[in-house]
């Protein structure tokens, strides 16, 4: 690691550097330099001097600065004299640049600045075109704009040569003072300044560009800043909407300003081509009362101080977002904060010592502590510790609450005033306790009050003084000037005992002139030990003495520099890099720093004198530690699916970025950023927003979508996509974690869980609570959040008891091992098994029979493509058909499917008249088109918690559900296997899920769907679409004894079913739903089917009659893909059949079961009735569904 500054200033004006291969700050060499403001960068140095100038200090380097000047010299030839510097009027001048258009002659060429110097004379370029040539430089050409080469021609009328001359930067490690812009008006005064912007995000390796602030608000611009010109050429104004007070940039292109009112000011637009930006956007401070008093910002960051010295970090903040989403609050009191190299952060503390932020790094940016910057000074071996030294009991004046520069202001703008030439050094007096410094005009000192004459204002608590950072407060600078010029009373002090907080600030001294009025300075009253003016000679009252005035020179200020370390009024780390990994002698944390996220300067300068100040140590530790508030963030590239058209996929990055309170409450929000015509934009996604996270099938990609509300009613969620399915489970499983912690869910999914399943073999599952299926106030369904269980399945069913089984594409049965409701022990851990799933992709090739050729490849312009899918609107080929998704690998080669419903030849061919019509297995004289399905099988292999019950491939399962409250001991199960047999499994129950054996229950024909409901009620529905009813079905008869069959809904063939508690509904082969009236104990065939709606491809009815499908489509939203979430609402006793339907989350879920959901809203407590007022007649119990129900 290269070898970098820290710089600081003291209140002095005294600048300050430590390198990160030292532990001694080292003082600068001049020793009249006085700065109120440094702004570093990577090699080079800015700072605002006492004089109003602006100072640069560049590292010294290897590399020397050089700086070529050129100038060409113009010849025209003429018939008399050959060639000569006298041209014609047309032609450029005789000394010019490359151009011609600006005459430069030897003796204009000046230098810029004392900072450099000429390296030798000027001297001809002997090269041309980039070789050595025998002319003398001279390049020929027939007139000057054409083109010059060294060769002399006949027609070569004009020639011209090149002249050199170098000069050097020779100020490198000092500091230079930065000219006045001639002819242009310089900007007034400045107040604060701000390097940044070697790190543009388009380009990295640039030169810095500086930003100042003007006394009166203006905002200005360093133009001309290169590495060979690295004081830059003029001031540039930016128009600003209001007066700024402070300013800070970043390395990158964030700029933040602070305004005099205390809210902040974003430049956005920054950019290389736009150095400036393009416009400001205000942003409130973080303090809803307190006002902001200084900002400082990095590459992706952005800290705040507020006028009651907290710290605050912006969250959200980077190119594509510089204005940030939110504050948080950072423990820590400090006076001003600098961003550095790396983000990593440093301050200014309210007792005027340097810390710096650890644990800063790219995932948390907002870092874990402060600890003290431990650097030796001086010539002694002492280290500068946070100041705690000071415990000055007494009130501040209001003339001390000024700037905490000591600089000589004065009314001039332009520079300070001549400072006296001699002091009079009064002798300073010692109190026993405290010391109190009297401010004022008076040419004789004011009498010291006794004790008993204290006033008992004084008494009480001393409140808080504010102290700014900036010397832009011109409002408070007059003030001082004001108070100063009155004779002010000694100040009582108050006792130490009473006092509620040592003041953490030193004394800064007064210059007092001899028989001339006490300039109005910026004087910082605060903490001074007693024993200081002992030692500087001056007699004292005695130890019973509770007053004592101070007078201190000029020298007794050098002293208490020299003795007691600066007094830190300023630091910048833009130049130094240093990271949370960095070794670095002065950054190591002791004592209790290293076990506590948070110490305010306060308690870490009190554990710095534990033998010294061991009571106030005690007292300090008694009070609870402030925990931190921290930031962590997660970045990454992914792709991301354009939202509006051309839809195409977009390189973008994204970042998830997670605040945790002090109360340890997280927040996360995820950020995708991407570029529109040059343009940084953004999308955020609050994480308590999310409803679902999803894989997705894209193109091939391994993509994933995110789902909130109102994305789930636009029905478009955000889809991204990964460079490969590490990333892209990483990201799931990240995002997954957050919302689950947001929202309180731990564990594997509850007993109560819906689970459901996605086209792609996803497993979806959701918690329910009360409001789902409470009668009022029912919780919305794109309001549902969906969390991904582990595993590949094509349906699957749950109930009540814990227990879900699942069926795979190619028939597999599957038991779910995991837990439920709790976090596993880690002796009782979820059992993953290896999982695997073999499903078939087909294509269909298609022909159109002519007179000529017969049936061939060659169709109408209007017919499907000859390759398709099952629908024809899709082109497919064998060769551009992939896999489901890149999980899936092809296990087989691609082979015709015989297996085709309606049958086929012996070639596989199915013929219709047309290709919409319905295709058969035969030809005849009216068939002009064909098809044949074409088969090939991919496999797909995970790990998860489902474990395989063999030997029996099946088509359906239902398990008979039941409330919360009941209990099993032998739970129903029945089954269809993939040749339509009936089965039954016996020995079911919550100790063996998996149960012992099946049981065949024989049937006439196969069966295509099957469902228990409550009461044993099983029904069925053969593959012909004929319903059937099993009768006598109980625990002691588990099979039943006959089938029943039932009527199907006129002109209609059912294909699936779902039987609850007391109700059944059906879908057909037209995506009907259907619902079986009349249902009763005594006749549980019901008496007919009544139509509830259509657009339905599956229906699950739970052990409360409460009814969910999967939708095929939603009304208005044809472009997305098939299959969505809806909820019956207004399902009940009286009202089973519901009222509407609530659309939950879509596009491509499958299949869906809410069999095991028995939760029922509490109940409210009956209230007394009270009596009417007239009697009415009792109203008669009707029969409903073979139980007595008020109606």
């Amino acid at each position: 690691m290269s070898i970098t500054l820290l710089w600081a200033v003291d209140v002095y004006g005294r600048v300050y550097s430590l390198s990160t291969a030292s532990e001694r700050w080292e003082l600068a060499d001049d020793k009249l330099l006085e700065l109120k403001r440094v702004t570093a960068g990577k090699g080079r140095s800015w700072g605002i001097g006492c004089d109003h100038h602006v100072y640069l200090n560049i590292l010294p380097s290897e590399t020397n600065i050089r700086y070529r000047e050129e100038t060409y010299e113009n010849q025209r030839w003429n018939p008399v004299d050959g060639f000569t510097d006298v041209l014609l009027p047309t032609d450029r001048w005789p000394w010019s640049d490359v151009t011609g258009m600006n005459s430069q002659p030897l003796h204009s060429f000046q230098l810029p600045t004392l900072s450099w110097e000429w390296e030798g004379d000027w001297y001809v370029d002997q090269n041309c075109g980039g070789e050595p040539s025998q002319t003398g430089g001279w390049e020929y050409a027939v007139d000057f704009p054409a083109y010059f080469s060294p060769d002399k021609k006949w027609n070569s009328c004009v020639r011209r040569r090149r002249w050199i001359r170098y000069r050097r930067y020779i100020a490198q490690g000092t500091w230079s003072k930065i000219p006045l812009d001639h002819p242009r008006k310089p900007p007034l005064p400045l107040c604060d300044i701000s390097c940044g912007g070697w790190e543009m995000s388009d380009q990295s390796g640039r030169y810095p560009y500086l930003w100042g602030v003007s006394q009166q608000g203006q905002v200005w611009f360093r133009e001309g800043i290169n590495p060979r010109v690295p004081e830059g050429s003029n001031w540039e104004e930016v128009e600003v909407p209001k007066e700024v007070a402070q300013i800070s940039a970043g390395p990158g292109d964030l700029l933040w300003g602070l305004l005099w009112d205390g809210n902040l000011l974003v430049r956005t637009g920054l950019s290389l081509d736009s150095p400036t930006g393009s416009s400001w956007v205000e942003v409130e401070s973080p303090g809803k009362e307190v006002e902001g008093l200084h900002v400082a910002v990095g590459v992706s960051v952005v800290w705040v101080v507020t006028k009651d010295y907290k710290v605050w970090f912006r969250r959200g903040v980077n190119s594509h977002n510089p204005c940030g989403s939110g504050w948080i609050s950072i423990g820590g009191e400090m006076m001003m904060v600098d961003v550095g190299l790396n983000d990593q952060v440093w301050a200014v503390g309210e007792d005027r010592g340097l810390y710096f932020r650890m644990g800063v790094t790219p995932s948390e940016p907002s870092g874990s502590g402060w600890i003290p910057v431990s650097a030796q000074w001086g010539n002694s071996k002492k280290l500068a510790p946070p100041r705690d030294d000071c415990k000055f009991g007494g009130q501040m004046t209001e003339a001390s609450q000024g700037s905490v520069l000591s600089c000589t202001d004065s009314d001039s703008e332009l520079g300070p005033n001549d400072p006296p030439t001699s002091t009079t050094d009064t002798p300073a007096l010692e109190g026993a306790d405290s010391s109190v410094v009297p401010l004022g005009a008076a040419d004789t000192p004011t009498p010291p009050l006794a004790a008993e004459d204290t006033p008992s204002a004084a008494q009480g608590d001393t409140p808080k003084p504010f102290i700014p950072t900036s010397d832009s407060f011109i409002t408070s600078l007059v003030s001082d000037r004001e108070k100063a010029s009155t004779p002010q009373p000694p100040i009582a002090e108050v006792p130490q005992g009473e006092s509620r907080e040592p003041s953490p600030a030193p004394l800064l001294p007064t210059l007092v002139a001899a028989g001339q009025e006490v300039p109005w300075i910026n004087v910082d009253l605060e903490g001074a030990e007693a024993a200081r003016s002992a030692q500087a000679g001056g007699p004292s009252l005695g130890e019973s003495s509770d007053v004592a005035t101070y007078a201190l020179g000029l020298e007794t200020a050098q002293t208490i520099g020299e003795e007691d370390g600066p007094v830190w009024a300023w630091i910048s780390g833009g130049g130094c890099d240093v990271d949370a990994s960095s070794q670095i002698s002065w950054l190591s944390p002791t004592g209790p720093l290293t076990s506590s996220l948070s110490l305010t300067p306060v308690q870490s300068a009190a554990w710095s004198e534990q033998k010294q100040q061991q009571e106030h140590r005690e007292e300090i530790n008694k009070k609870p530690l402030e925990r931190s508030n921290s930031v962590w963030v997660r970045k990454g590239a992914l792709r991301w699916w354009r939202d509006w058209k051309p839809q195409r996929w977009v390189d973008v990055g994204v970042g998830l970025e997670q605040s945790t309170n002090s109360g340890g409450r997280k927040d996360s929000i995820f950020f995708v950023y991407y570029t529109h015509y040059d343009e940084k934009k953004y999308l955020h996604v609050f994480i308590n927003e999310v409803t679902a996270l999803v894989p997705v099938l894209r193109d091939c990609h391994y993509a994933f979508a995110v789902y909130t509300a109102q994305r789930t009613k636009q029905r478009w969620p955000l889809v991204l996509a990964a460079p490969t399915e590490n990333d892209m489970n990483n990201w799931l499983s990240l995002l997954c974690e957050c919302c689950c912690e947001w929202r309180g869910i731990k564990g594997p999914p509850s007993r109560q869980a819906l689970w459901s399943t996605t086209c792609k073999g996803d497993i979806m599952v959701h918690d329910p609570s009360y409001c789902l299926e409470a009668p009022a106030h029912t919780l919305a369904c794109d309001h549902m959040f969906w969390r991904q269980v582990p595993g590949h399945l094509r349906c699957v069913e749950s109930i009540s008891l814990g227990l879900v089984w699942g069926i795979g594409w190619d028939g597999t049965a599957w038991v779910y091992s995991g837990h439920y409701g709790q976090q596993p022990t880690p002796g009782d851990a979820v059992q993953m098994h290896t999982q695997t799933d073999v499903r078939s992709v087909h294509v269909y090739e298609n022909q159109r029979w002519n007179p000529m050729t017969g049936y061939t490849d060659k169709g109408l312009p209007t017919d499907r493509p000859m390759w398709s899918d099952d629908s024809g609107l899709k082109e497919c080929t064998k060769g551009t058909t992939h896999p489901p998704s890149p999980q899936w690998s092809w296990v087989t080669e691609w082979a015709v499917d015989y297996s085709v419903p309606g049958g086929t030849d012996k070639e596989g061919w199915q013929y219709s008249a047309d290709f919409p019509v319905t295709f058969h297995g035969h030809k005849t004289m009216k068939d002009f088109v064909r098809r044949r399905r074409w088969t090939r099988k991919c496999k797909i292999a995970l790990r998860g918690p489902w474990q395989q019950v063999p030997p029996i491939p099946l088509s359906d399962i239902s398990m008979m559900p039941c409330l919360a409250q009941s209990t099993m001991e032998q739970v129903p199960l029945w089954a269809l296997s993939d040749k339509g047999d009936v089965l039954c499994r016996l020995g079911v129950s919550s100790q063996n899920p998996a149960g012992s054996s099946w049981l065949h229950v024989g049937t006439d024909q196969p069966f295509k769907s099957i469902s228990i409901g409550g009461a044993s009620q099983v029904w069925a529905i053969a593959k012909d679409g004929a319903v059937f009813y099993r009768g006598s079905v109980s625990p002691q008869t588990p099979a039943g004894e006959c089938w029943y069959h039932i009527p199907s809904p006129p002109r209609q063939t059912l294909r699936q079913l779902s039987v609850g508690r007391t109700s059944v509904f059906a879908v057909d082969e037209n995506s009907n739903l259907w619902y079986r009236q009349g249902l009763t104990p005594s006749y549980p065939q019901g008496s007919a089917w009544e139509l509830i709606s259509n657009n339905v491809t599956k229906v699950s009815v739970g052990p409360m009659d409460q009814v969910w499908i999967i939708a095929d489509g939603v009304p208005g939203c044809p472009a997305e893909t098939p299959g969505a979430v809806c909820h019956r609402l207004g399902v009940g006793p009286m009202q089973p059949k519901g009222q509407t339907w609530d659309y939950g989350i879509g596009g491509g879920w499958e299949h869906i079961s809410v069999r095991g959901n028995a939760t029922e809203a509490p109940r409210p407590l009956p209230r007394s009735p009270l009596p009417p007022l007239s009697p009415l007649p009792p109203r008669p119990q009707t029969q409903g569904n073979g139980n007595a129900v008020g109606v």
